[in-house]
Parts: C-alpha cells; structure tokens; sequence
C-alpha cells in the first residue's frame, strides 16, 4: 500500500473566525478609483522590498526601480561608506530621469564614481550631493548644496532592501515588519548563491494573487502534474488544508506539510525524480544550513515542506525545507495589471 503522509488539518477560519465565512466582495479589484486610492494609502506609506544587498556587491553599486505604483523610479546604492542609500532616479536641474542605459523605460544596474546626467552633465556623488554643474558661472551663484539628490527611505533587514516613500515613515522598518517576520533573522539567506529570476506582465489586479498564495486549496489540482500521479489523486480526493496559520499585524503567513517522495512506494515516484533525486519540494539530499531561527517552521510541522510568508503589501518570502527559498513581488501598473 503506498504511503501517504497524515492529512494536515486545520483552514484560516478555524484559526481566526473573526475573519467571518460570508462571501467576499472583490470590488477593490475591479475598481479604477480603488487602485488610485491604494496607491497613496498604501503605496506611498508602506515599507517595499525593492532588492537585497547582494546586488550591491561593492562600493559604486547600483540598481534602479521603476514603482509605477508610487508614481517613482528610484536608484539604490551602496555609497563610499558602504551604506545602502536611495534616491529619486531624477536630475535636480529639469528632472531628466538620471540613470538609464540603452532605454529610460528599463530598468539598469552596473557599478559608477558617480551619476551623470545625459541631458546637461549634472553630477552627483553616491551620497547623493550634486559635485558638478556645466557652465556653473550661468547660474548665478548657485548652492550645490541645496540640489543634491532628492532621497527616499531606505533601510536594510536581513539583508532585504526596503524604501519607504512617505515624508516620514510611521513606524521604523523594524516595528513594521513586527514579530512574526523578524522571528526570521538567522536565515541564511546570504547563503543562497545561486540566484534565478524572472519577471512578466499578469492582466489582473494585483491582490488577486496575492490572495491566491494565502490558500493552498489549489495545491491537488494546480499542482498534480508536479506530483506523483497516485499522489495527486489521493490530495484531490482527501483535500488540503495547511497546519499552521499565522497573521502578525497586516502580514500572514501559512505553512505547508511535507512530503517525503524518496520514502514512497517505487510506482509513486517519477523516474526522472529518481534520476535527480528531486521534486517538487527540491532536492532530496537536504542542504545543511545550519541551525534554523524560531520563525521558521513556527507550526513545527512533521514532515515540514515550506512557510510561505506574505509581507504588506506586495512581498512573498516562501522558504522550503529541502535548504532553498522563493520571493514573489507583485508591482501593481494600473487597477488590472500588474508585474509579477
């Protein structure tokens, strides 16, 4: 008889009830006026994960991001005194976009003295003060000092970049992550050496997916062709549901059970699993990684297969227990697209 891993048990509404059970409108995901709103209640005030500090290898580093969102594009980078600073990707002189290379509408990273406008040769240091001004004698005794680079928000957590737009943050970076999150540092993510990505336009509201990695209903069907077929059937027919549940102020987090592929029956494993020795879950020799911090697996799930962490607004941190982590980012362009 194959075996199958004990059923989790458990859903969002057994944990929080006051979350109710009624339908739920979807309105703020069809609503032109809703999205303008979102972007200055929430986009404009929250803390974003822009990067992380391994894009910014060395002193001069640099990497730009377009937020339509937030109506800004920003250079981040890593200044003389190694400290990771932000700016608004625009010349103080007419408000050319500063940083780009071959395109203004894409987005760059390289490494620099200095930034320098290809409009008039204005140039700024990595702190972002202006240094430079061609023909400086037109303009009348001007204060450099006073036109430095207009910067943002910025600050570092566990080695993920975050800026924050508003005049003045109301909370620090720390105090808005809270508990739940922080509960993460110790991660190894400096670790990860290898480092894959990608990006695409999705015709939806942005919140639509993130809604969709709040449950892991999806996970028999969406899924079955990543999972042995006696497997899959099995969860479509038993149903999933995920034994840890967890919000900490506007973020959530869930996780998932695990599924040891290796110890099953021969006929449950997919020759090419067998072949790798991997699956869905990643590798099967298990990365050491050392120690792990509180926060991850909080549920102590047994088998354990990932904590998928959902930071306000837009950030995804999904950790997997083979060794291996995912970030998700959704940047909203208009009330039903987004980049993914």
């Amino acid at each position: 008889m194959p075996r199958f891993p004990k059923p989790p048990e458990g859903s969002w509404t057994e944990h929080y009830p006051e979350l109710g059970t009624g339908p739920v409108s979807y309105e703020d995901s069809i609503s032109p006026e809703f999205y303008q709103r979102e972007r200055e209640a929430i986009f404009k005030r929250a803390w974003l994960n822009v990067g992380r500090v391994e894009q910014l290898p060395r002193v001069g580093s640099y990497f730009t991001k377009d937020i339509h969102a937030a109506h800004a594009s920003i250079i981040v980078v890593r200044d003389r005194e190694g400290r990771v600073r932000a700016f608004h990707n625009l010349c103080r002189h007419r408000g050319n976009k500063l940083v780009w290379n071959n395109d203004p509408r894409l987005e760059t990273q390289g490494v620099c003295r200095q930034f320098t406008c290809k409009y008039h040769g204005w140039r700024y240091d990595l702190d972002g003060s202006l240094t430079f001004i061609q023909q400086e004698g037109e303009f009348f005794d001007v204060d450099k000092s006073r036109y430095g680079l207009a910067p943002v928000h910025c600050d570092v957590w566990a080695g993920f970049i975050f800026v924050n737009f508003a005049r003045e943050p109301e909370q620090s970076l720390r105090e808005f992550l809270g508990p739940m999150v922080t509960a993460l540092e110790g991660y190894p993510f400096e670790k990860q050496t290898s480092r894959f990505g990608y990006s695409t336009t999705i015709r939806s509201n942005w919140k639509l997916y993130m809604d969709a990695f709040a449950e892991f209903y999806h996970a028999p069907v969406l899924h079955a062709n990543q999972s042995p077929e006696k497997y899959s059937t099995a969860a479509r027919q038993a149903g999933f549901e995920a034994p840890h549940y967890q919000i900490d102020g506007p973020h959530r987090l869930v996780s998932t059970a695990g599924v040891r592929f290796w110890e099953m029956d021969a006929d449950m494993v997919k020759p090419m699993e067998i072949i790798t020795r991997s699956g869905l879950f990643g590798p099967w020799e298990k990365i050491d990684l050392g120690p792990m911090p509180p926060g991850v697996n909080p549920g102590r799930c047994n088998p354990w297969g990932l904590d998928s962490f959902q930071l306000f607004p837009n950030f995804v941190i999904l950790i997997w227990s083979q060794g291996w982590y995912l970030t998700y980012h959704y940047w909203p362009t208009s009330y039903n697209t987004h980049i993914f």
